[in-house]
């Protein structure tokens, strides 16, 4: 509708961006090592050994989408040291990009943002290697996802709703692009389009083949979403609870 004072200003689109295996192929490389450096600074906060540290590491983060809010909850391990531990290696030979990120990603119109449950320091390293920094007006990391001085990371509702007030944004506008689905179906019940990155890289890729009411679009690479994305049509959260 147009008034006097021209036509009405739609919002602007906003892109949340999961980071590994969504932004890069983390798997092939990345994964491994910090599930390595992990289960090593376990071992030595905890006097663990290693078969100990591996089972803590996996089952907290089953748990809580972050092997890092089980140490901090049940062990009082300090998070800030943790992080430092497990993602304090040389990343820039290891990263896995796709070819012309950059380009197919300034081909999605509206802001970006990351959304992801890595460390702040780790995603923008990452960013910084794949050229791509500059694209993101902001990071959410593993530090930001904090209510009440506790730790919510991905899949939280609480989080997400946090983090669409912090920005001023409604879930109607917002568009969400990660590889894990329990973090997509968080999103879908607050009304945010949904896009599912499975990577055929990835080692659950070959579980996602199925049709997932929960789940807007499903692509293989950001050079698809690009070409794809106009295929999301606007939803209502009170639609999908």
């Amino acid at each position: 509708m147009s008034s006097l004072l021209g036509p009405s200003k739609q919002p602007d689109l906003v892109w949340l961006f999961d980071l590994d295996n969504t932004l890069h192929n983390a798997s092939a490389s990345i994964f491994p090592l910090i599930d390595g450096l992990m289960g090593q600074a376990i071992q030595d906060l905890l006097q663990l050994d290693a078969k100990q540290a591996d089972h803590l590491r996996r089952h907290y983060w089953h748990r809580y989408g972050a092997t890092l809010i089980g140490l901090v909850k049940h062990h009082g391990v300090d998070a800030a040291e943790f992080l430092r531990r497990s993602h304090d290696f040389n990343l820039e030979d290891r990263i896995l990009g796709e070819a012309r990120l950059r380009q197919h990603l300034q081909r999605l119109p509206g802001r970006k943002i990351i959304f992801t449950n890595a460390p702040a320091n780790y995603a923008h390293r990452v960013l910084n290697t794949l050229s791509i920094a500059p694209l993101f007006e902001r990071v959410f990391s593993v530090e930001d996802m904090q209510l009440q001085q506790h730790y919510r990371p991905k899949p939280s509702k609480l989080l997400m709703r946090q983090a669409l007030a912090e920005l001023q944004i409604q879930g109607a506008h917002c568009i969400f692009v990660d590889d894990t689905l329990r973090n997509l179906k968080a999103a879908y019940q607050l009304g945010i389009k949904t896009v599912h990155f499975a990577h055929p890289a990835t080692p659950f890729s070959s579980q996602y083949a199925g049709r997932t009411t929960y789940v807007d679009l499903r692509v293989h690479s950001i050079q698809q979403l690009a070409q794809r994305w106009h295929q999301l049509a606007p939803h209502s959260a009170s639609k999908r609870r």
